[in-house]
């Protein structure tokens, strides 16, 4: 499975994806989200036979009747376990460590995005920890983090088929 992290509505990338890619729609440089915009996506993910996810509002993404929500690894809130889920919806959330991984299982999320393994970031993490913090969970893990065409090959020695970006796709 792949997922991609969208923060505005391009077509032209959407158009090139394959049926198993979900989009995760991040819109976190406005205060409010459009609405009319998230369900433009949703609409045109749908025609594609594209699951679409939404960013760090739960209660939106029941609303507007999503796939799904991601909670970013800043996001430690467990409200969203009160609401009433549709049986297909699936919560997704990231973590850069052993803490993030267990506020994750907290929020019962069914996979957690795990980075960074190849971005050589603040959070990153490189093979062997990423092998070792992986397996200090039951849940999916799902790569994050600097994916190429280049180091996709690496993927296999991780045992891991999944995983998430921004730049892989564009």
């Amino acid at each position: 499975m792949k997922y991609y992290f969208i923060n505005k509505f391009e077509t032209n990338n959407i158009d090139k994806l394959e049926k198993q890619t979900t989009i995760i729609y991040r819109n976190y440089s406005s205060e409010t989200a459009d609405e009319k915009l998230i369900l433009k996506i949703k609409k045109y993910c749908k025609k594609k036979g594209l699951k679409f996810y939404l960013s760090n509002d739960i209660r939106l993404a029941i609303k507007l009747n999503l796939d799904g929500a991601y909670i970013p690894s800043f996001n430690i809130n467990t409200k969203h376990l009160s609401y009433s889920l549709k049986k297909n919806f699936k919560v997704i959330g990231s973590a850069h460590n052993l803490k993030e991984i267990r506020n994750k299982e907290k929020q019962k999320v069914d996979k957690i995005f795990l980075s960074s393994l190849f971005k050589k970031n603040k959070n990153y993490l490189g093979i062997n920890k990423f092998k070792l913090l992986s397996q200090l969970t039951r849940k999916e893990v799902v790569v994050l983090g600097g994916i190429s065409k280049k180091n996709l090959k690496k993927l296999k020695i991780l045992n891991q088929s999944s995983f998430a970006g921004i730049s892989f796709f564009e």
